[in-house]
């Protein structure tokens, strides 16, 4: 999956959160135009991570809550990471963790994950 459309499918997760996800809700929160909503949704149905009918609000399928929460879990240990460890601020830990989640390593990820971790509250992650 393309950093882009897991940018769309993590956007239709917070959207879930909040109630019904619109198409001009996806592409105001993204700056980007409906068409090119539309066209991501298409890519992502036919992937089995989204159900959308024209004019409708779309939809997570159990792949797609699946995806997008680890996306979302991912993004977060990574926000913490820069925040906690490096100490950057708020703002530039939430733009640098998306860029990040999509280009390191298994291995790096891993080792981050474990310093996040070793940081938390005993059972917390």
């Amino acid at each position: 999956m393309t950093q882009s459309l897991e940018d769309y499918l993590e956007m239709v997760s917070f959207l879930d959160d909040e109630g019904l996800v619109r198409v001009t809700d996806i592409a105001s929160r993204l700056g980007v135009s409906k068409p090119s909503v539309l066209a991501a949704l298409r890519v992502l149905e036919g992937q089995g991570l989204v159900k959308h009918e024209r004019y409708r609000t779309v939809v997570l399928t159990d792949e797609g809550r699946s995806r997008a929460s680890h996306i979302r879990e991912l993004h977060s240990m990574l926000a913490s990471f820069l925040r906690n460890v490096i100490g950057v601020s708020g703002e530039t830990a939430e733009s640098d963790a998306c860029k990040m989640e999509h280009c390191l390593s298994t291995e790096t990820l891993d080792k981050m994950r474990a310093i996040v971790r070793g940081m938390a509250p005993s059972g917390r992650t």
